[in-house]
């Protein structure tokens, strides 16, 4: 796949088509869940992950949420025409486990049905989707997994197989009697061979990975392995990684322009956020969390660190009364208000009762300025919580246009906010995007959606993976401003390109390779 040509626009440029100087707050009302806790032991510290679908085929997303100790629970999606979201908990046997810490949907053989990718503390499992939010341990893959603390998942498809390739980032070895400290396990890779899975193959050495990212980081083609790992328990010697995914996988080196650092790594979102044409990423931690851009010019594995200069450190509680340093967990970026410019979202907590950390320390909702700045919202928007939070989503939930969001907590019930969009919405458009392509790879994981709004255009990458613990698969949100007509095209992960097609802001649209966008309801 031919590399983007090299655009950065500087920042004033950047936004100067956004009408208003300060980003329009969006109001946020929590919903009824009923009771779900993540709960359990140290094994249970960190994971509490969320995973975010349609499994019944009515085009609303369901919850599936770790429970730790006890029985992850399925929430079925029951919003109405009227828009107000609405869950029921109904979890059926294969579903209502112990020990889960999270889960990831995919569809591993290609039958339309998404399955689960669950990660526990013990066996992980593949469960196979038959409609109608029904699922079974799958049959004949011959997948097999040890007894892991699995706290990681990413998926890819590689070449022309018909399967995925499956990684799952484990944390400290529960078996190692030297333990816990220096103890962190190693990263199992699962590559198909034909219609079946062998033995995993180990990436060595592994520093406690939290949170696992396949990604085509340099539009080339192949998606390599970012992890990013947790020094509480590597201690010394460790780093972030970035596996280079060749015949035989291996580290990418500061030769090739990888900088090595140490942090106490949660989770990992990534997008475009320049407009340059490659993903930037955000990655959470205890103090400091880190917002890092891609360098262009470089052709290897270079992020340079900007946080402090786009005011995206999110160190400290901005209320609650606890000025410790913050623990930040899951990560996504996503326009809450549709003003055109992308937000960050974190979950936040205290591990279990570190000292040195708040234990009053609410999720951050970062919205970004006209100058490309971002300033807190997270108290004035309603999603303040001061739990223990986890793992997370921000995800249109009931396809209004307007991300929502939920929120797994540690000994603490699930939470989950409903936007209600800004007093003003004027000049609010969005677009959904489905993707679906032909053969194995449903979901077209690994394609390149490029959406030209007035003077940008934004670029977003299909993955399955990263966040801590959990992810969404679905529709593609993009928030416009002002913009009533953009044109698209797809970048599909076999190298097909569609033509530009323009279409209408403020739909759902269905992309199938070599046919035009088609509206759904």
């Amino acid at each position: 796949m031919r590399r983007p040509e090299t655009f950065v626009w500087p920042v004033a440029a950047l936004f100067a088509s956004v009408a208003q100087a300060d980003p329009q707050i969006p109001r946020f009302t929590p919903i009824e869940m009923g009771e779900h806790i993540y709960s359990g032991g140290w094994e249970h510290y960190v994971g509490g992950g969320l995973a975010v679908f349609d499994c019944n085929g009515d085009a609303l997303p369901e919850l599936y949420a770790a429970g730790g100790e006890t029985p992850a629970q399925l929430f079925f999606n029951t919003t109405g025409a009227d828009g107000a979201l609405s869950f029921q908990t109904a979890t059926p046997e294969a579903l209502a486990l112990t020990g889960v810490t999270g889960a990831y949907p995919i569809d591993i053989d290609g039958d339309g049905h998404l399955d689960l990718a669950v990660m526990r503390a013990g066996a992980d499992l593949l469960l196979q989707g038959q409609g109608g939010c029904a699922f079974q341990p799958f049959q004949g893959l011959s997948f097999q997994s040890g007894d892991h603390w699995t706290t990681g998942f990413s998926a890819t498809w590689e070449g022309e197989n018909t399967l995925p390739t499956l990684a799952f980032g484990t944390y400290v070895d529960r078996a190692n009697p030297e333990g816990p400290f220096g103890t962190c396990d190693d990263t199992l890779l699962y590559r198909p061979s034909g219609d079946k899975y062998g033995p995993p193959e180990a990436l060595s050495p592994g520093y406690c990975a939290l949170s696992v990212l396949f990604s085509d980081w340099n539009r080339t083609g192949r998606a390599d392995l970012r992890l990013s790992n947790d020094r509480h328990y590597y201690v010394r010697g460790g780093q972030e990684q970035m596996w280079a995914m060749e015949a035989t996988p291996r580290l990418y080196t500061e030769a090739e322009g990888w900088k090595p650092y140490a942090l106490w790594g949660m989770g990992i979102a990534s997008r475009d956020m320049n407009g340059d044409g490659f993903a930037d990423v955000y990655l959470t931690s205890m103090g400091d969390q880190k917002f890092q851009l891609r360098n262009p010019e470089a052709e290897g594995p270079v992020w340079e660190d900007v946080t402090y200069g786009f005011g995206t450190t999110a160190h400290r509680p901005y209320t609650g009364g606890d000025g410790r340093p913050s623990t930040g967990w899951h990560a996504a970026f996503g326009d809450v208000n549709n003003d055109g410019l992308d937000d960050i979202f974190v979950t936040k907590g205290n591990v279990e009762q570190m000292p040195d950390a708040a234990q009053k320390d609410p999720n951050n909702l970062m919205l970004q300025q006209q100058d490309g700045l971002f300033t807190e919202a997270g108290a004035e928007a309603g999603i303040a919580s001061l739990q223990r939070g986890r793992g997370g989503a921000l995800v249109d939930l009931n396809r209004d246009g307007l991300l929502d969001m939920a929120v797994v907590n540690r000994r603490a019930p699930l939470e989950v906010w409903q936007n209600r969009g800004p007093v003003d919405a004027t000049g609010s458009n969005w677009l959904l995007l489905r993707l679906s392509a032909e053969g194995p790879n449903r979901d077209a994981i690994g394609a390149f959606v490029e959406v030209t709004a007035g003077d940008r255009t934004y670029l977003r990458e299909v993955t399955i993976g990263g966040g801590h613990a959990g992810g969404d698969l679905g529709d593609l949100h993009f928030g416009l401003g002002g913009v009533e007509t953009v044109d698209l095209r797809v970048t599909w992960p076999d190298g097909q390109v569609s033509d530009w097609s323009t279409v209408k802001a403020n739909q759902r649209l269905l992309l199938r390779p070599g046919r035009l966008p088609t509206p759904e309801d």
